[in-house]
């Protein structure tokens, strides 16, 4: 299974702002949404960071009450790991697992397609194995 057969379930709106938008407004977003991480697009629409609830934490315990002050450029990861729609389910959520990150933003010919989180991926090897055992299963039975 692949990461195109995920956004195909999910899809594949993007919540993102700007470097300059403000941190509360941020964790706003991040809050309302109930999401875990937002991409940060550049002028042209690039992927240019991603913030996630971890580092808005990691902000916070550097800058204590300073924080209100700063954007979503200031705590934003900037080399961000990303995939195409034809990466394995597999190996996004090996991605994850050793760089200690639950998002990837998809870029499909470098053109930002989607974003996929650890949870995304986890329901889709659940359905692939319930699929696989409804199959078993039926095979079994008629058979029987």
């Amino acid at each position: 299974m692949t990461i195109a057969t995920v956004l195909r379930q999910k899809g594949n709106t993007i919540v993102s702002v700007r470097p300059d938008t403000p941190l509360t407004e941020l964790v706003s977003i991040i809050s309302e949404r109930r999401i875990g991480a937002v991409l940060v697009l550049d002028e042209g629409g690039g992927l240019a960071g991603i913030v996630s609830e971890r580092d808005v934490v990691k902000a916070l315990a550097r800058q204590g009450t300073a924080v209100h002050a700063l954007h979503a450029g200031d705590i934003m990861t900037r080399n961000v790991t990303t995939v195409t729609p034809r990466t394995t389910i597999n190996e996004a959520m090996e991605l994850m697992d050793r760089g200690y990150f639950r998002h990837l933003p998809v870029l499909e010919n470098g053109v930002l397609a989607g974003i996929i989180s650890v949870r995304d991926v986890v329901r889709a090897r659940i359905e692939r194995h319930v699929e696989e055992n409804d199959s078993l299963h039926a095979y079994i039975h008629s058979r029987g």
